[in-house]
């Protein structure tokens, strides 16, 4: 049995860790690549204002663990979004793996979002990695529908955003009520509006909206700010999307595009939780293309869907 190591934490993760946090995040995720037969893979370090929005994001689901030197050597970053809960990134520096570190995170992450409501918790992690499946399946998780990310090249101005538009918190408070609520008729308890104002204040996206004739019929929150650091900003990358009906994806998608054709992105990225088959087919349709796949796994009896045919994409990733 592995010898499980006494550690310090978990602790809030706060903005003056980030340096120690994104080092450990770069090592683990490398060795993983590389573990897993990827050896010229190398994970960057990730820009310094996704993480600033991450640990805004999570709260007090932002957990660090320190060795007695007092070097950040684990952390967890858990989100509660209302009814849904999920953990993402997490990591424990290699040197450091296999001493019991890992279950501890893990279950910190589950008891924050247990303790704070959530009715689904989950994670994503690497199909290929039959190590974390299992590690992840001893802690009570079971593995669910692909996560695919799909990318499409904005060659010129897209056209089919009529009516789609884009809302600043503090100009409408009454856009951000009318999200929670779409989101909360569509999957009960559902919240993303910590997200939509944080981006909004941080200056890291926006939200397209698509009105319909009873109301909201959709959004998408999206970031256009580069995910590693030290890269352009030339992506547009969609962090949670809820829409009433088939019928409104292609729409939201339309305005998404358009949005990032206005601030200079020539990409969109979608990920795109393939249990809605139907939503997947239609981004085949408009051009977008595989780029790579994520295995969910949710806590065992924590399942939810959405009602009446609507679609929920959430990035449980940052």
């Amino acid at each position: 049995m592995p010898r499980l190591e006494q550690v310090v934490g978990p602790e809030p993760l706060l903005l003056d860790s980030i340096a120690q946090v994104n080092q450990v995040f770069t090592e683990a995720f490398t060795d993983r690549y590389q573990r897993d037969g990827l050896s010229g893979v190398r994970v960057p370090p990730l820009n310094p204002a996704i993480w600033r929005f991450a640990i805004a994001a999570a709260g007090a689901g932002a957990m660090q663990w320190r060795d007695g030197s007092g070097q950040v050597i684990a952390f967890n970053l858990a989100h509660c979004c209302g009814s849904e809960g999920w953990m993402g990134p997490l990591a424990v520096r290699p040197g450091r793996q296999g001493r019991g570190i890992g279950s501890q995170i893990v279950e910190a992450g589950i008891r924050w979002l247990q303790e704070s409501g959530a009715r689904v918790i989950g994670l994503e992690t690497m199909p290929r990695t039959v190590e974390n499946i299992g590690f992840y399946s001893r802690l009570g998780f079971r593995p669910g529908y692909l996560t695919v990310s799909l990318t499409r090249e904005l060659e010129h101005l897209p056209s089919g955003a009529e009516g789609a538009g884009l809302f600043s918190v503090g100009e409408s408070a009454s856009a951000l009520s009318a999200c929670r609520n779409l989101s909360d008729r569509v999957m009960p308890g559902l919240d993303f509006s910590r997200e939509i104002s944080l981006t909004r204040e941080q200056r890291l996206g926006d939200t397209s909206l698509l009105p319909g004739p009873d109301g909201l019929a959709g959004f998408a929150l999206w970031h256009s700010a580069s995910l590693a650091e030290g890269k352009p900003d030339d992506e547009i990358r969609v962090l949670k999307l809820v829409v009433k009906d088939q019928t409104s994806f292609r729409a939201v998608i339309h305005a998404v595009e358009a949005a990032g054709w206005a601030h200079g992105a020539r990409r969109v990225s979608v990920r795109c939780q393939t249990g809605f088959r139907d939503t997947y087919g239609a981004l085949l349709e408009l051009g977008y293309r595989v780029h790579w796949t994520d295995l969910r796994m949710t806590l065992d009896g924590t399942e939810l869907a959405p009602r009446n045919g609507a679609v929920v994409f959430s990035n449980w990733e940052i």
